[in-house]
């Protein structure tokens, strides 16, 4: 390969970093981190060791929600618009991979509880709060990413705030 055509490969490959960049779909964060507020909702009756139980729970039920959106988007409208490649597979694990890093900082935030002195109830409200703020979060940086009025991006953090605070809401009235 010549000097100019590893060069325009190069920016070819740059161009398509920056486009993906500039149409980078948050609603997967957003999705996640409700996902991760339910999860440690749920998760009532935790064994032995309830911080790791709940750091895998967490984790394990992020992982699972991709692979079954990745899933969905390949075999439901993708398979009837296009053949499956390999460059198309990659593209969606990429796309809805902020399911799973959703999950992490309420994962990081059991994880370092003990650290802070928080007792298993504590570290689930730790979690928790964590979860709704990753969802205002990834909320407003959807917004801002696609060019929202800085009244819009506050619309949006209200109503991702709004669910957050009905999740917490739930976990106060229904009791394990």
């Amino acid at each position: 390969m010549h000097r100019t055509e590893r060069s325009t490969s190069r920016a070819r490959r740059t161009e398509r970093r920056t486009e993906r960049r500039a149409h980078a779909d948050y609603t997967g964060g957003v999705y996640g981190s409700m996902l991760a507020a339910s999860v440690t909702i749920g998760a009532g009756n935790l064994g032995s060791f309830p911080r790791t139980e709940l750091v895998l729970l967490l984790v394990l039920t992020g992982a699972v929600f991709w692979v079954a959106h990745v899933h969905a988007q390949l075999f439901g409208a993708r398979l009837a618009e296009q053949a499956l490649e390999r460059r198309t597979v990659l593209r969606v694990c990429r796309d809805e991979w902020p399911i799973v890093k959703a999950a992490i900082p309420p994962a990081v935030a059991v994880a370092v509880s003990p650290l802070l002195g928080l007792d298993v109830e504590g570290s689930l409200w730790l979690a928790l709060s964590v979860a709704v703020a990753g969802q205002v979060g990834w909320s407003v940086a959807a917004a801002r990413r696609a060019g929202a009025s800085r009244r819009l991006m506050a619309v949006t953090a209200s109503v991702n705030l709004l669910l957050g605070l009905l999740i917490i809401l739930f976990k106060i009235t229904l009791k394990h």
